[in-house]
C-alpha cells in the first residue's frame, strides 16, 4: 500500500530563532516544498508568515506563495486555514477562496497551549460549505477525541463528502497526549475508508510517524511538527525530515506514492 507524505515546512509558532533553517518568507518556503518534493512529499501543507514571521492569512502572500511553489513543482498544495491563534476566523476562512486543491478544517475550539484556538461551530459549518461549493477537499485536524465526533455530525449533515481525509494530531498542550495509546485509539475510532495520518508534535514525532505507517496511514514530515532531526540535532532542513519519512515507510515496505497516485488516494476532484 503506498503512504502519502505530506510537508508541513513552517506552521505558525517556531521562528528562525529556535531554527535558523525554518523558512518564512514566500520564496523560502516555496524553496523547501521543492526540495520536499524531490525527497517524496506529493502534499505541502502551507502556512504563511508575514515580514516579522508572524502568522498570516494575508491572500497576497498566499497568492505568491501558491504561484512560487507551481513554478518549482508540481506538489499539491493544502492551505492551512488554522494559520494562527491571533488571526480571526473570517481573515483564515477567506484563503479557500483561493482554491487550493486542499485546506484543513478544524472542527473545534480548544485550548492550544497558552492560547485559545478559536472554530466556533457556525463558523466550521460556514467554511466547510463553501469548501464543498468550490471543491476544496478538506483534511480534518483532531486534537481530541470529540473532534472526531463533530466531524462525523459535519459529515451527516452533508457538508463533508467522503471519503474523510483526518489527521490525528498528538502533543499540542490542550489536546490529546502524543502516546501509542492515544494514536492506536483514535484510528482504531476512524469511519472504514478514511484517509488519514498522525501528526506528532514534539520529541515523539519519529516514534509516532512511524506507528502510523505501520499502522496503514500516511505520513507529514517537516519543521511545523519538530524543530530537531534527532536529539539535540536541530533540522537543517524540511528535506531532511522528509528523507527520514520516506526511509521509515520504505522500511515497512510502503511505497512512496507520486502526486498522481494522491489525488487517486485521496478522491481530490
Amino acid at each position: 500500500m503506498s503512504a502519502v507524505i505530506t510537508v508541513a515546512t513552517t506552521g505558525p509558532i517556531a521562528t528562525t530563532v529556535s531554527n535558523p533553517a525554518i523558512p518564512t518568507t514566500p520564496e523560502q518556503i516555496a524553496g523547501a516544498v521543492a526540495d520536499a518534493y524531490e525527497a517524496g512529499a506529493s502534499i505541502a501543507h502551507v502556512h504563511l508568515r508575514d515580514e516579522h514571521e508572524r502568522p498570516t492569512a494575508d491572500l497576497g502572500v498566499a497568492r505568491r506563495t501558491i504561484d512560487l511553489i507551481a513554478e518549482r513543482c508540481p506538489i499539491l498544495i493544502q492551505l492551512s486555514t488554522g494559520v494562527g491563534l491571533s488571526v480571526p476566523f473570517v481573515d483564515r476562512e477567506k484563503l479557500v477562496e483561493l482554491r487550493p486543491r486542499m485546506a484543513t478544517l478544524n472542527p473545534c475550539t480548544m485550548t492550544f497551549a497558552n492560547g485559545e484556538f478559536r472554530n466556533p461551530p457556525q463558523d466550521v459549518r460556514r467554511l466547510a460549505a463553501r469548501m464543498q461549493e468550490l471543491g476544496v477537499k478538506a483534511e480534518l485536524e483532531i486534537y481530541d477525541t470529540g473532534h472526531l465526533e463533530e466531524c462525523l455530525r459535519l459529515r451527516d449533515e452533508g457538508l463533508l463528502p467522503e471519503p474523510l481525509q483526518f489527521s490525528i494530531v498528538l502533543g499540542v498542550r490542550g489536546g490529546m497526549a502524543a502516546t501509542p495509546e492515544n494514536l492506536v485509539s483514535m484510528a482504531g475510532r476512524l469511519p472504514a475508508g478514511s484517509i488519514w495520518q498522525v501528526i506528532a508534535v514534539g520529541r515523539r514525532n519519529l516514534e509516532l510517524t512511524a506507528m502510523g505507517l505501520a499502522l496503514g496511514g500516511n505520513a507529514r514530515a517537516g519543521m511545523e511538527d519538530t524543530l530537531y532531526l534527532r536529539k539535540g540535532e536541530l533540522a537543517p532542513s524540511n528535506r531532511a525530515l522528509v528523507e527520514r519519512a520516506t526511509a521509515l515507510a520504505v522500511a515497512l515496505d510502503r511505497k512512496i506514492a507520486s502526486v498522481e497516485e494522491t489525488v487517486g488516494l485521496l478522491g481530490l476532484a
